[in-house]
């Protein structure tokens, strides 16, 4: 184990289901690397996987929809983590979803959401970051809950190829 794992090893982030829509294509990804990056302005960050659909799908969206969920929710987090939309799976044929702001695609059940404009895109090797300028924000009525944090999803394999 090196330093940076013994650091990263630490880490227990909050984990967010980011979606994406453009060109008449709907995708959405686990995301484990997102946070606020900007207090003023309010910014926010997501990193997503170059292997992901997702990632492509964002590439051409104006608007990215960020949605935390609870521990509850586990199986909502496994469609969109370990699920690919490569392989012909429509991840929001048994969600509630609707369209918002600027065409984002937002999960109805999530407890918290942000619409967020990107603004910026950040090439950092495998990953690319999504700088977002939150343009509008809910959440689901009803009981919250912990946070999904990632040692809650460890056991969800990825959905899409290693590189």
């Amino acid at each position: 184990m090196t330093g940076q794992d013994t650091f990263t090893g630490r880490l227990n982030p909050d984990m967010c289901v980011v979606t994406a829509a453009a060109g008449g294509e709907r995708a959405g990804c686990l995301v484990g690397f997102a946070s606020q990056c900007s207090i003023r302005p309010p910014r926010f960050v997501v990193w997503l996987s170059k292997a992901n659909r997702t990632f492509r799908v964002a590439g051409h969206a104006d608007h990215l929809a960020v949605h935390l969920l609870t521990r509850r929710q586990h199986a909502l987090a496994a469609l969109f983590g370990g699920r690919t939309g490569d392989d012909g799976v429509d991840k929001f044929a048994d969600v509630r979803w609707a369209e918002r702001h600027g065409g984002a695609v937002v999960l109805q059940d999530a407890p918290a959401w942000f619409v967020g404009r990107v603004v910026l895109r950040l090439d950092a090797g495998d990953h690319v970051g999504f700088v977002l300028d939150p343009v509008e924000s809910g959440g689901a009525d009803g009981p919250g809950g912990p946070s999904l944090r990632l040692q809650d999803a460890l056991d969800i394999p990825p959905g899409h190829p290693a590189d």
